[in-house]
């Protein structure tokens, strides 16, 4: 018999939230959710320059966990809307450190999706004796390879069309280093060119995250606000290459023993190729490796939720 798919938890309002000041002129929205005083956990969403929706906060047992969900720097809620300045992986990594003595918990579950996972990645591999479990999903090592792949036009030759429309905003002469002639125009003087180019990068990922076309997942792509704070976010981190070393998460896997983990990738992920997480999974064997064989890469595609939801429950289940 088949089993039935798992389905989210119902919809939940926080039951506390406000703004950090993390310094350098940053303020971190941040909100918690679940059952005070529950099972910690910490939710980090991709991007970078994504935000945290409503939907994040149904990915845990509301009985059982305490979840921890915040925007990270510059996107979302927080403060100053799309800024570049102390916006890095290690100001992130420092974020959350800084939450979670904020709330109080030793260590804590920490789950994380596409540049979710990456992140997850750095904190846990600089701070393993605060994490008691990773998720992980779409997994993102920031490779040149991986950026490469979608960027430089790996992905397009799997949506020519959608690549057209990619390409639009840069001459032909600049399209030999797209990442450099994109930051140009969005960190730019001009507003309706940094604009053009901040939603033509932001559609290009809404519309190739799913397997099959998913308006609802794609159609906030497009959105002004966001789409400002995702690209210019976005495009500052992989120009900079995360500020990491070339293969430095990877080659630091080791840290992470001792850690329970779970590993869930879509087969046909066009984002982040599964061969990230196949890499992944041969460097940490001691993680669940769970690859679904009809999904692409959003977290909202039926067999990763399922496969997610049973995760965190699992854990729960762990802690009795």
């Amino acid at each position: 018999m088949t089993e039935t798919l798992r389905q989210p938890y119902p919809p939940i309002e926080p039951y506390a939230s406000g703004l950090l000041d993390v310094g350098d002129g940053h303020r971190v929205y941040w909100e918690r959710v679940g059952k005070p005083g529950g099972i910690p956990a910490v939710f980090l969403h991709g991007g970078p320059g994504g935000g945290c929706s409503p939907a994040h906060r149904q990915l845990f047992d509301p009985a059982r966990y305490d979840v921890l969900l915040f925007d990270q720097r510059g996107c979302g809620r927080s403060e100053p809307h799309a800024e570049l300045e102390a916006n890095t992986t290690w100001h992130l990594v420092a974020d959350i450190e800084r939450l979670r003595e904020m709330c109080g918990h030793d260590k804590w579950l920490v789950f994380g999706g596409s540049w979710g996972s990456t992140l997850s990645l750095a904190y846990a591999e600089t701070h393993p004796a605060r994490v008691s479990e990773l998720i992980l999903r779409g997994i993102f090592l920031l490779r040149k390879a991986e950026v490469d792949w979608y960027y430089q036009g790996g992905a397009a030759w799997l949506f020519p069309d959608k690549w057209e429309r990619f390409l639009a905003p840069i001459p032909e002469a600049e399209r030999g280093d797209l990442l450099e002639a994109f930051r140009k125009r969005l960190t730019g003087g001009d507003e309706s060119e940094k604009v053009s180019a901040a939603r033509a990068w932001a559609q290009w990922e809404g519309e190739t995250i799913t397997l099959l076309p998913d308006p609802a997942t794609s159609g906030g792509f497009g959105e002004e606000q966001f789409a400002v704070a995702f690209a210019r976010i976005e495009n500052h981190y992989f120009v900079n290459k995360g500020w990491m070393e070339e293969g430095q998460l990877l080659r630091d896997v080791h840290k992470l023993k001792g850690i329970p983990g779970t590993i869930v990738q879509g087969r046909y992920d066009a984002a982040t190729p599964v061969r990230s997480a196949w890499d992944l999974h041969r460097a940490w064997p001691e993680a669940e490796f769970h690859l679904i064989p009809d999904a692409g890469h959003a977290y909202s595609e039926p067999g990763i939720l399922d496969r997610l939801i049973r995760a965190t429950d699992a854990h729960a289940d762990r802690h009795g």
